[in-house]
């Protein structure tokens, strides 16, 4: 080993490389414990529309104090996004007082049920809003299959003049809709097929002139519809 330039060579960058670590490391904690910054402000970058003030307060005030430093704004972001309707946080340091946070709030696309909310990005969340949502009714973990397929329906049954009331994913993977004016369509189970026949159906509700209150899809060569009263 010893005659061995380039392994010595090696040997010796390495150790040099692990002294530096340990120096920056020791320098950071250093930094922390220095109590010579401390931090004097922290800024709200825009006001909650949703989430309560008073719990991002708090939660500012017992994870964001401390020096500039030795802020553990990793603990503060955690304890941001335990707050209801916020969805994420961002916490930065600025130099040489101050805490910058920023707030991503929850945006409510649908109910999930009777028991809470999905949001525009199809994750379900804690919560209740007034004004009129659509309804997301299936298994668990299907949010973010029913928020995409909500969004590719709406569109298809736009021309109809009667936005979607409810999407159901049954336990068989199997999709019903339910209009506001209290239509019932029942697509099957392959919704990407679904897509195709619901598409063709409203082109030809849209010029038949027909008012049906229950329509059934799950034929590969028509529908069958049943006419209100």
């Amino acid at each position: 080993m010893w005659d061995n330039p380039r392994l010595l060579n090696g040997v010796s960058g390495f150790l040099v490389g692990l002294a530096l670590l340990a120096a920056v490391l020791v320098g950071l904690n250093v930094l922390a414990r220095w109590t010579i910054f401390p931090l004097r402000e922290a800024e709200l970058k825009s006001a909650p529309q949703q989430a309560p003030r008073a719990l991002i307060v708090a939660a500012i005030e017992r994870h964001g104090r401390g020096t500039f430093f030795g802020a553990r704004i990793d603990e503060l972001r955690a304890a941001l996004e335990q707050v209801p309707w916020v969805r994420r946080a961002a916490v930065r340091r600025v130099w040489p007082d101050r805490l910058e946070v920023s707030l991503e709030e929850q945006v409510p696309l649908a109910r999930w049920g009777a028991e809470a909310l999905v949001n525009t990005h199809g994750e379900r969340f804690s919560g209740s809003v007034g004004g009129e949502l659509p309804v997301f009714v299936g298994p668990a973990g299907a949010e973010a299959e029913i928020a995409r397929r909500y969004q590719r329906f709406a569109e298809l049954v736009a021309p109809l003049g009667s936005p979607i009331e409810r999407v159901t994913l049954s336990a068989r993977n199997a999709w019903q809709l339910r209009l506001a004016d209290g239509m019932q369509i029942t697509l099957g189970r392959d919704a990407d097929v679904a897509e195709q026949r619901l598409a063709r159906f409203v082109q030809a509700y849209v010029e038949s002139g027909v008012s049906a209150a229950v329509v059934d899809l799950r034929y590969p060569g028509g529908f069958a519809l049943k006419t209100r009263g």
